[in-house]
């Protein structure tokens, strides 16, 4: 197929020719994917079949799967604006050479997402340094006038995220929804046997974020799920973007890592993820955390968490 005109036409000329494809084929969409995603992919899976002359559809084999994982790749580039390895990114580029997505979604450079952070930090420092002028020294009369209180009342403000946080942060973790469901149908789907850190750290990654690990020692946590009554070990706390995703027990902090990670990517389980808002425990405190959750119903409430990027000084005394 390769060589000749690109276009839906062509994919449901060629198909039309090869009948005993199509079931084949469209058994390898993902759920998660949209028609012109789907459309891109199945195009470039049939383009590039013939590099793989090994390879037989509907039989599994190490050639189908390393096609199928770079057909991923090239939609992960495309759609979602990830980077790879510039081998990786050459071979992908030859493969899907000739097909033409109609109204490509643009992503930012890495030096125009790094320019946004610098001035988010400015201005985040700017904030920061004029709201600690203003508990130094109080706000102005006016300002007290137009709040209906006395100063002392505005000089300590709430813990916890603000109202606005689950809508600033759930468009991330939409992108990263389809990044991690596209990562699991490469690996074959989720199980037990996977990396679940190392799939969880390059999803995100992807997605020009980082991920963040706090580790306690089991002897020290307080408030520990019914049954866990044993003191060795670590227990491993997942967040990103300051928002929860999952909390594992181990033996050592590798295990829990692991533990944490595959409680996480089971939240991806699901139709969709969605930012909340939540009560839980923490430092013998109820506090509103910020957490990554599924559309599953919860008998049981959320581990006690092990850290707090919400918390302000009032919260840190009383917890000291």
């Amino acid at each position: 197929m390769a060589g000749e005109r690109s276009g839906e036409d062509v994919v449901s000329e060629y198909l039309d020719q090869n009948p005993q494809l199509v079931q084949w084929v469209e058994s390898l969409r993902g759920y998660f994917e949209t028609n012109k995603q789907w459309t891109a992919r199945r195009e470039f899976i049939l383009r590039n079949m013939e590099a793989f002359p090994t390879m037989e559809p509907g039989v599994p084999s190490s050639s189908l799967d390393k096609l199928l994982s770079l057909s991923m790749v090239w939609a992960n580039h495309v759609f979602l604006g990830c980077s790879y390895p510039q081998a990786v990114m050459d071979k992908i580029k030859d493969m899907g050479e000739g097909i033409v997505v109609q109204d490509v979604p643009t992503h930012k450079t890495s030096s125009e997402i790094a320019m946004a952070k610098r001035k988010q930090r400015a201005s985040a420092e700017a904030d920061a340094d004029h709201c600690t002028k203003r508990l130094k020294h109080g706000p102005s009369e006016q300002e007290s006038r137009s709040a209906g209180q006395p100063a002392s009342r505005t000089s300590s403000q709430k813990s916890g995220p603000p109202p606005q946080a689950p809508a600033e942060h759930q468009p991330f973790f939409n992108r990263l929804y389809k990044a991690v469901a596209w990562k699991l149908v490469s690996a074959g789907g989720f199980g037990p046997n996977l990396d679940h850190f190392e799939i969880l750290r390059s999803c995100i990654e992807s997605c020009k974020q980082t991920l963040t690990c706090v580790f306690v020692p089991l002897k020290d946590i307080t408030g520990l799920p019914a049954g866990r009554t044993q003191k060795e070990g670590h227990v491993c706390e997942i967040r990103c973007q300051a928002v929860y995703m999952g909390t594992g027990y181990g033996r050592d902090e590798s295990a829990a890592k692991a533990m944490a990670s595959k409680e996480a990517l089971k939240v991806f389980q699901g139709r969709k993820v969605t930012v909340k808002i939540c009560r839980r425990r923490y430092k013998g405190k109820d506090v509103e955390d910020l957490m990554l959750l599924d559309e599953q119903p919860r008998n049981q409430g959320f581990p006690p968490a092990l850290s707090y990027p919400f918390q302000d000084e009032q919260l840190e005394d009383g917890s000291s």
